[in-house]
Order: structure tokens, then C-alpha cells, then sequence
């Protein structure tokens, strides 16, 4: 670092920010129509029925999951059935030698509801409780901290949630 100016120092975090941003909108964009298409018929009735228990939108709730899971392909996905990258304890170490942050779930299942149990206990929950309105949940999901980067992941699920058809 003593050979690089001062300058081009303070800027080194952000070139390495615009990176990962760049990296992941590429992951994110290139996961096929057809990919996220098989993944919403697949998950889409776990959603709904999760959606009549805890009054959150099914468009949320399988946007969320298509996002944070490249629509199950990511290695969290695949590995730790955990859809929403949701931090926490996992095996991965002891069981194929790979240090994750990430929880890992007995099943897809269990990691949806886990993800509907978090926004449950969410101050905002009780007033939006029923809401139909997706841009109303996406903004308070994304005003708690869920995401590093809330701006980029509300345009995100916004576009996950109208390209895919999702809203009710």
C-alpha cells in the first residue's frame, strides 16, 4: 500500500464495492427466465400458503427468494436450503470443508418460514399485516437492515416482482 497514492487508497474500497455490486447484478440478471419461471411454480404454493399464515404478499415473499437465491441456484441454496441469505449457524464446515456465515435449514420449507417468522418480528409487521401493497412491504423489509445495500435490493425485488408477474 506504501507504493500507491493516498488518492487511489480511499478509492480502493469503493472500486472493490462497485465490483462485488457489478458481479452480483450480473449473477442476478443472467438467471434465466426460463430458471425463475420452474422456480415460481415450484415454490409458489409453500408462498401462498405461508402468505394466508402470516398476511405477508406470496409476490414479496417468492421475489425475496428469487433474488437472495439466484432462484435456488446459489451454493446457499443448493448446500444450506437457505433461499433468503439469512446468517446464522450451519454444518458446511464439518461436512464439505466450506466456512459460510450463512444458516443452513433442514428444507426449502423451513427456510421460508424462517424468513416469514424474521418480518414477522419486525416493528413495521403489525401495520402491514395483510397488506396487499408490495412496494409498502419491500420499503419497510428493506428500511430494517435486511440488505447491506437497501436501495439496490428494493430495485431488485421491485424488478423480480413485475418481470416475473408476481403481484396479486
Amino acid at each position: 500500500m506504501a507504493c500507491i497514492p493516498r488518492k487511489k487508497r480511499r478509492m480502493l474500497p469503493f472500486r472493490r464495492t462497485f465490483i462485488f455490486l457489478g458481479l452480483l447484478a450480473l449473477m442476478v440478471l443472467t438467471v434465466p427466465a426460463r430458471a425463475q419461471k420452474a422456480y415460481i411454480s415450484n415454490y409458489r404454493p409453500l408462498a401462498d400458503s405461508l402468505s394466508a399464515v402470516y398476511g405477508i404478499p406470496s409476490s414479496v415473499i417468492l421475489a425475496v427468494a428469487i433474488v437472495e437465491s439466484g432462484a435456488g441456484t446459489t451454493r446457499n441454496a443448493r448446500l444450506l436450503n437457505n433461499h433468503f441469505g439469512i446468517v446464522g449457524s450451519n454444518r458446511l464446515q464439518k461436512t464439505h470443508g466450506i466456512r459460510t456465515r450463512y444458516k443452513q435449514y433442514p428444507s426449502v420449507a423451513a427456510s421460508y418460514a424462517a424468513f416469514c417468522q424474521l418480518v414477522a418480528r419486525r416493528k413495521f409487521y403489525p401495520k402491514l399485516k395483510g397488506e396487499k401493497d408490495y412496494r409498502k412491504w419491500v420499503e419497510a423489509i428493506s428500511k430494517t437492515g435486511y440488505s447491506e445495500r437497501p436501495a439496490e435490493w428494493r430495485k431488485k425485488i421491485i424488478t423480480a416482482i413485475q418481470r416475473n408477474k408476481l403481484a396479486n
